[in-house]
């Protein structure tokens, strides 16, 4: 029964007919008669009242929906238990999108053999897991493509750009032209240090030739002369000290014919030297510095060479431009913090890999060379194949993950169609290895033969 706030209408009590009062009667008697009708009346009104049935009807509701509930957790409840609680087939390969819509970078994908363990039944003790199959998928991972090796592009020296050829997405060889750099100032230097370099070079041969044989005949020339004056002066002198003993001339005359005579004899023993050094050639002092000087000059022209010659930038290797970083008429500066210091970023697009973050506890499951199945996010009809290249040396601490680069095989005719850098690509890890190339043995190394004796 439901509780009622007031008696159920058809169990009201029966209540006595109300009393027939005269309207002419009067006094006490009739007053209390009229009192006691009116109660009646009031009571009887009440007993016809509906207001506890809308509380009946709440709590009808708040009964059937508990009910509806219970019935909603427990088909849930079924639901979950035959989605995951039952064996699943041993043909049924997980999707591939699971590990993409994963959040993790890597999840593992347990192979058919090992979801379900057997139970004896004999015994009824679980038998050990068997290891995955060779070809079997053990792993599947999330990265991101990369290029092998990207390089930026920058000039050697500093200059306005005069002529550029970079456009996104062209394909170059190496040793094409990309810009080409004002070279006014540089053909200027490279024309200086050669002049110089004549200079220093001219200098050398001439101290290594010696002197000319008729410089040698012009000193012996002088030599002569000056012992033929050394003689004239030698007598005027002993003339004059003669003279000087008999009082005939003075002191002055007598000391300026000793001092002329002195003279001229040193001066002839200077040009006897002078003829002997003549004679002996260059200091071989002089010729080292005069060497060191030329290899100096050389040095200058090559540097200048060098300068002139890296004001035309050519590609370094054969690939595609990836990004433009300059514009013509810029100047470039490569040792410039701020501003143009690189013409372009270039690499080449049919040597791909794909940098991926395996997590620690998944880590075991590769190893270098291992086959890979390769497919990207935009294309994933599209599968190339790839192995492990190789697992970098020092792990991620804040990911918990180990940095992992997977080579993939490109096709010559779908360079840089489909894949490219920065892609998003999942990563199918295979028990399977690549073959290993056949050893070449070792050569002991041959003895360099030795340099011929001067």
């Amino acid at each position: 029964m439901l509780p009622t706030s007031g008696p159920p209408v058809n169990d009201l009590p029966h209540a006595s007919p109300p009393l027939a009062i005269s309207p002419e009667a009067t006094g006490p008697a009739a007053a209390g008669a009229r009192r006691r009708a009116d109660r009646q009346l009031g009571d009887r009104v009440r007993s016809l009242s509906l207001a506890h049935l809308p509380e009946q009807r709440n709590l009808l509701v708040i009964v059937v929906a508990w009910m509806i509930g219970l019935a909603i957790v427990g088909v849930g409840a079924w639901y979950l238990y035959g989605r995951f609680a039952s064996p699943a087939p041993a043909d049924e390969a997980p999707p591939p999108s699971a590990a993409a819509s994963a959040p993790a970078r890597s999840a593992s994908v347990a192979p058919p053999s090992s979801a379900s363990s057997s139970t004896s039944s004999g015994s009824g003790s679980a038998q050990s897991a068997l290891p995955p199959a060779k070809g079997e998928i053990v792993l599947e991972a999330k990265g991101y493509i990369v290029p092998a090796h990207q390089i930026l592009v920058s000039p050697k020296v500093s200059g306005m750009i005069v002529t550029l050829d970079v456009e996104e997405g062209r394909r170059v060889n190496k040793g094409d032209v990309l810009a080409v750099l004002e070279s006014i100032d540089y053909q200027a230097d490279f024309e200086r240090t050669k002049a110089t370099t004549r200079l220093a070079r001219e200098r050398l041969r001439e101290l290594e030739n010696g002197n000319r044989p008729e410089e040698i005949n012009q000193s012996q020339a002088e030599l002569r002369e000056a012992e033929a004056q050394l003689v004239q002066l030698e007598a005027e002198f002993k003339r004059t000290e003669e003279l000087r003993k008999r009082n005939a001339n003075t002191q002055q005359e007598f000391e300026l014919t000793q001092s002329k005579a002195l003279a001229q004899k040193q001066r002839v023993e200077r040009l006897q030297f002078g003829l002997k050094l003549m004679q002996l050639g260059p200091r071989e002092e002089r010729i080292g510095v005069a060497k060191a000087e030329l290899a100096q000059a050389e040095a200058d022209v090559k540097k200048a060479e060098w300068r002139l010659g890296n004001c035309t930038i050519r590609a370094p290797i054969s690939g595609t431009i990836l990004k433009k970083n300059a514009e013509e008429g810029n100047i470039v500066n490569p040792i410039a913090f701020n501003g143009s210091f690189s013409l372009c970023e270039m690499a080449d697009l049919s040597d791909l890999e794909v940098d991926l973050d395996i997590q620690e506890r998944d880590i075991a499951q590769v190893q270098v060379g291992q086959i890979c199945r390769v497919r990207a996010e935009a294309y994933p009809r599209r599968i190339y194949q790839g192995h492990v290249d190789r697992l970098m040396p020092i792990a991620d601490r804040a990911k918990g993950a180990i940095p992992v680069r997977v080579k993939i095989a490109i096709p010559a005719d779908e360079e840089g169609v489909y894949l490219k850098p920065e892609m998003g690509a999942i990563v199918t890890f295979l028990n399977e290895r690549i073959s290993p190339a056949p050893a070449e043995p070792l050569k002991s190394p041959q003895p360099a033969p030795a340099a011929d004796a001067p």
